[in-house]
């Protein structure tokens, strides 16, 4: 017998964390942190939910914060042992690491600065220091090789279609004869989504974890492609700049790729892209490092136009060269993170551009509920940035289809790849309607007992 407790990505889609007993081995499936509401947000700052002294290993399924965020408070706790990911998700995680160290310190001068925090003084959750002991004890595997993680507990990964480096992670607890197979599904990407290629079919199980974000709703219908182009051509016509909220790792590459493929057949003007986002630019140094976890099934580059670059295409690290893009007229393109617009340097471009009707904003992929993006999704009228309204008198754009997880009917084509019926089911990562509705179409369509854990529950399996 083994035991599963959820610490995180329950009933909600941040957080992720599982913690995975069996024989006296204890191994975290990933260790995120939660983004959101205010009152997720506040988790990360209670007591670590487990002793991270005891773990024996982490497990990564890929790099977004949500899934490794919270690793390097886990690794000032006191764990000690080895994070097993792949190349690509180990340079992208220390990335993302040290980026929200980066914040994390900076919030927390501004509040001794400022005087407005409760705690004096005020800490930051972690430092970079933290982030640098953290990267020493990545350990990079292929995909779709067995490696012994600790004790019994033997894992390999499948890429899983949703990012640079991304898998799901199957396990086998091997202390009996047969050995006790478990998925963790990570983030299931999307059929034909640009520049990643298909989840590979899930290997099959005896117990699954699977991802619901997307549980309760199909993306637009469409070519994501011809999508993309409608809404640039209508921010080209409306003279302004176009403002891309996108996640600094994947969203921003996707798109860049999209729009050259565009351009090359056409079908968009070749106007300038600023990516302006230090990690975002690194990011995309990681991306034509890894070329060969690129799928360019979706149009073939003309000319001297890379996939990831090319003249028209500009990178903005430093603080000045952001700052320069105020001057920028349209038409122009600037892609900038935080994709939900919680923070980052949109929030400086959103306020100078919000209020002119020429500009565009364009949504795309999952805004959570209590984002900025999320606000504007709904039809705001102003926004709150730096505790200013902004007035939205934009345009606001959604790209159909943008999102880099499975749909409903994507999630259940790639549990369909299963012969066998999973002994136990939980469906993770999704705000609760949305892992409902999915629960009951696989317990009504295929007989699965289907559990929708909440935040902290633990279950005996196997």
């Amino acid at each position: 017998m083994a035991q599963l407790t959820f610490h995180g990505a329950a009933s909600t889609v941040t957080g992720s964390k599982y913690l995975l007993e069996a024989e006296g081995t204890r191994v975290l499936i990933d260790c995120g942190m939660f983004q959101g509401l205010k009152k997720l947000r506040k988790k990360n700052w209670e007591p670590t939910p487990f002793d991270a002294k005891s773990l024996d290993a982490v497990l990564l399924t890929h790099a977004h914060l949500d899934h490794v965020g919270y690793l390097p408070r886990v690794v000032k706790e006191g764990f000690h042992h080895r994070i097993f990911c792949t190349p690509a998700t180990a340079k992208l995680a220390e990335l993302i690491m040290l980026d929200s160290a980066k914040i994390q310190e900076y919030d927390a001068k501004y509040a001794n600065k400022k005087g407005f925090s409760k705690h004096k003084p005020a800490l930051p959750l972690y430092e970079s220091k933290d982030v640098l002991t953290t990267v020493k004890l990545l350990r990079e595997v292929p995909r779709n090789d067995w490696q012994q993680i600790a004790g019994p507990i033997w894992a390999r990964f499948h890429d899983a279609g949703h990012l640079l480096g991304s898998n799901m992670i199957e396990i086998e607890i091997r202390h009996r004869e047969p050995a006790l197979r478990i998925l963790f599904s990570g983030d299931i990407g999307r059929y034909d989504g640009p520049l990643y290629h298909d989840p590979s079919p899930p290997p099959e199980c005896d117990v699954l974890v699977c991802e619901s974000t997307y549980g309760n709703r199909d993306h637009p219908k469409g070519d994501l492609s011809e999508g993309l182009a409608e809404v640039f051509n209508r921010a080209v016509d409306r003279g302004g700049v176009m403002l891309l909220a996108s996640f600094a790792v994947g969203r921003a590459q996707q798109l860049i790729y999209l729009m050259q493929v565009l351009k090359s057949e056409g079908k968009i003007p070749d106007i300038p892209i600023y990516l302006d986002s230090p990690m975002s630019c690194n990011a995309t140094d990681i991306y034509r490092e890894h070329s060969e976890d690129h799928d360019l099934s979706e149009g073939q580059l003309g000319g001297d136009r890379p996939v990831l670059g090319g003249p028209a295409v500009h990178l903005c690290r430093s603080v000045d060269e952001s700052k320069g893009l105020q001057n920028v007229e349209g038409p122009a393109v600037i892609i900038s993170s935080s994709g939900m617009m919680t923070a980052g340097r949109i929030l400086h471009h959103l306020k100078q551009r919000l209020p002119d009707k020429r500009n565009t904003v364009i949504l795309g992929g999952y805004m959570a509920v209590g984002t900025r993006g999320r606000r504007l999704q709904e039809g705001a009228k102003t926004l709150r940035i730096h505790g200013r309204d902004i007035p939205v008198n934009a345009a606001i754009e959604k790209v159909p289809g943008l999102s880099g997880h499975a749909d409903r009917s994507g999630l259940l084509r790639w549990l369909g790849h299963l012969k066998n019926d999973p002994q136990q089911v939980f469906l993770t990562h999704g705000e609760s309607d949305s892992a409902e509705a999915l629960a009951q179409t696989l317990r009504s369509d295929r007989g699965w007992k289907v559990v929708v854990p909440d935040l902290g529950d633990s279950h005996t399996i196997g």
